[in-house]
């Protein structure tokens, strides 16, 4: 059973905070979702958490260990990390993108077979990607790019999944698609954590919310709970009706 554990962490640049005493879990069989407007600390949330940024304060812990102290294959071997930004070195072919999520299981990314070569295969079909296999990645178009990325994370079969906004680039069908996907990666025991901007999306698909703004958790919980017409004043300053998982967003305050 995988678990990451952030309690109270703070970062600063300097002296300026970039996220304030920040505390979450994230386990098996959870959906999460991180809301909140740009410079929220959404992105900072992760990486700390990860292992990725230097803590100024407080601990992010991995089934009990520091993450900090985590080598980026024994991180990889349990999380499935998918950045906000995620530049190409090379122009690689598509299917050898993808085949990178198995590095972490010592795969021969040149010659996949058996269980990796399922993974791989598993998770460009999935992500619809399939007929892009030997096109090379830097002739893709961004919403094409994200769904290779995707595909990525999901052939690492990790047992923790966090996706910094996932569906940024996808048109309405395919970021249905992608959180399908996370879905059933939950559904099958996974635990994914993932920045969305989208409201509606996080309140359809996820099990707890964590809203964020000016580098805080201001709450964290169930769509049920925490979704309200006065929070996404507070936290966005826009007015908006909320019916259950239904966000109409009427115009800003």
């Amino acid at each position: 059973m995988t678990n990451l554990v952030a309690k109270d962490i703070t970062v600063k640049a300097d002296t300026i905070p970039l996220l304030e005493t920040a505390s979450f879990t994230l386990g098996p069989s959870e959906s999460v979702a991180v809301l909140g407007p740009n410079g929220a600390g959404k992105t900072t949330l992760l990486r700390a958490a990860l292992g990725l940024q230097k803590l100024t304060s407080g601990t992010a812990s991995l089934n009990g260990a520091d993450t900090h102290n985590f080598s980026a294959l024994a991180r990889a071997q349990q999380i499935a990390y998918l950045p906000q930004i995620r530049p190409l070195a090379w122009p690689n072919q598509v299917r050898d993108v993808v085949a990178l999520g198995r590095f972490s299981h010592g795969a021969n990314l040149g010659k996949l077979k058996g269980k990796d070569l399922t993974a791989v295969n598993d998770a460009m079909a999935a992500c619809d990607i399939t007929h892009l296999a030997t096109r090379s990645a830097d002739t893709l178009s961004g919403g094409e790019l994200a769904r290779m990325h995707c595909a990525r994370a999901f052939a690492a079969e990790a047992p923790l999944l966090i996706a910094d906004e996932p569906v940024a680039a996808l048109d309405p069908r395919h970021q249905f698609r992608v959180m399908d996907l996370i879905k059933a990666y939950v559904e099958n025991g996974g635990g994914a954590l993932v920045v969305l901007h989208d409201i509606s999306l996080a309140a359809k698909y996820a099990d707890r919310i964590i809203w964020m703004k000016n580098g805080k958790i201001i709450a964290d919980g169930s769509p049920y709970e925490t979704l309200s017409e006065k929070r996404l004043a507070d936290i966005y300053g826009i007015r908006a009706s909320v019916k259950g998982a239904r966000v109409l967003i009427e115009g800003a305050l």
